[in-house]
């Protein structure tokens, strides 16, 4: 009897590390899951010209699949950068495009990995999809457009995103970030609740193996998922639209980025708006605040 207890704790302790490391593995494979949806809008719908394109990110490891819609020769051409689980199409973007076409700018929406038409299995909150940012601008400039008219707008995961890639390479010249998180690390316990079964409450007890297994296991270092530090390396303002009632990622995080970015940097908080949901709201003033923005940075048409 005796002996039956002194065994007893050891292997209590070993299926207690046991359980907790396979709780661990399963969030954080659970969050590298790619989630594929069909797209929401087509170009046609609009009366728009487009053109199907491919290209590489810029690590050179994913295909990725787009359509570049042109507006007029010599004027800016914006980077669309979707966000997590969605499409090149998803959250209006296709709307949105259509009216920046109108006036002259050319635009260029594509599906990053592990989404939409794109090559990849796995995402990663923006570790890679850095990469595919570049891999667009990197496309664009072979098709001699010239990178000093080059501009991003990116949203939600596809904000911060755009901000980390912006942050890398300097002859990008604009940035627009709706609804960007500051630091991954505060959004992983709400995302591991939207995407696996555990509760939010639960998650953080995980968190410092999760975080370990997502960088041992795929490449994924969450500490470098901070754009609120970043954005200090862009060496001019930036645009940011964050949603006031977004209970997604909430406005603090955008409150957060602008303060660290260029003093010059503009943000526009919108009462009662939920996750980019902005335009939807209200379209003509979301249009006429990011061309103003882009009209002070790259030219206008």
């Amino acid at each position: 009897m005796k002996r039956s207890a002194r065994w007893a704790i050891p292997v209590a302790l070993v299926l207690v590390v046991v359980a907790y490391g396979l709780v661990s593995f399963l969030i954080a494979s659970g969050l590298t899951k790619a989630e594929r949806k069909e797209q929401e809008d087509h170009p046609t719908a609009y009366g728009l010209s487009f053109e199907e394109v491919e290209f590489v990110s810029r690590k050179g490891d994913v295909n990725l699949k787009g359509w570049y819609l042109p507006g007029e020769s010599g004027k800016p051409t914006i980077i669309f950068v979707h966000g997590l689980g969605s499409v090149r199409t998803g959250d209006n973007a296709m709307d949105l495009a259509a009216r920046l076409v109108s006036q002259g700018y050319n635009v260029l929406l594509f599906d990053l990995r592990g989404h939409g038409s794109s090559g990849g299995d796995k995402i990663s909150g923006g570790v890679y999809e850095q990469e595919d940012v570049l891999g667009a601008f990197d496309f664009l400039v072979e098709r001699q457009i010239p990178s000093d008219s080059i501009g991003v707008l990116g949203f939600s995961m596809g904000a911060a995103t755009a901000l980390l890639a912006v942050s890398r390479e300097p002859a990008i010249r604009a940035v627009v970030a709706d609804s960007p998180y500051s630091n991954a690390s505060d959004l992983i316990a709400r995302e591991t609740a939207r995407k696996t079964i555990f509760p939010r409450w639960l998650v953080p007890v995980f968190m410092p193996a999760t975080k370990l297994m997502a960088n041992k296991l795929y490449g994924i270092d969450v500490a470098t998922l901070v754009p609120e530090e970043v954005v200090k390396g862009i060496p001019y303002p930036i645009l940011v639209i964050h949603g006031k009632g977004d209970t997604r990622i909430p406005f603090e995080h955008g409150v957060k980025v602008h303060k660290a970015a260029h003093p010059r940097s503009s943000i526009w908080l919108v009462p009662e708006v939920e996750h980019v949901d902005a335009f939807l709201a209200y379209p003509d003033k979301y249009v006429q605040r990011v061309m103003a923005y882009y009209e002070a940075r790259l030219g206008g048409p």
